[in-house]
């Protein structure tokens, strides 16, 4: 469902572009071909996290009871009705997340933590919270 996700957020990069924001994608292991698989689905940068600083010393886990929720289920038809079948290689226990984070001060303005797999953030959520960054204009100085 990760795959649905990324698909979501790369329809929105002419917007994201405009507005100076980056999508990048965070991800916690590379099985055999994993990355290289998920391109197609996610138009900004992939970066590799194996020792899972960006996750943080508290890694938010559903385990394997996770698949007997009715939400899930219905997270994964919604997925395979729309052309997303997932990948089923590695732990893939560790619920994800998405973050709009503004420069410097702002921090983050939005985050969204997946409850449960499949839960994934609404997109005028993200165009919301690009809305709110300030960008600061750059005087150059020629000499």
């Amino acid at each position: 469902m990760c795959r649905e996700e990324a698909s979501d957020l790369s329809s929105l990069k002419a917007q994201l572009d405009e507005c100076g924001v980056y999508l990048y994608a965070v991800v916690k292991e590379n099985v055999g071909s994993e990355i290289q698989l998920f391109r197609p689905y996610f138009s900004g940068e992939i970066f590799l996290d194996q020792q899972r600083g960006f996750f943080g010393p508290l890694e938010r886990w559903m385990g394997v009871s996770g698949i007997l929720r009715g939400g899930v289920w219905m997270n994964g038809w919604r997925a395979y009705q729309s052309g997303y079948w997932g990948n089923v290689k590695g732990e893939g226990f560790v619920l994800g997340a998405v973050y709009v984070i503004g420069p410097q001060q702002q921090g983050i303005l939005l985050e969204h933590r997946e409850m449960e797999f499949g839960d994934k953030v609404q997109k005028s959520d993200v165009l919301q919270a690009v809305e709110q960054i300030k960008t600061q204009q750059l005087s150059l100085k020629f000499k």
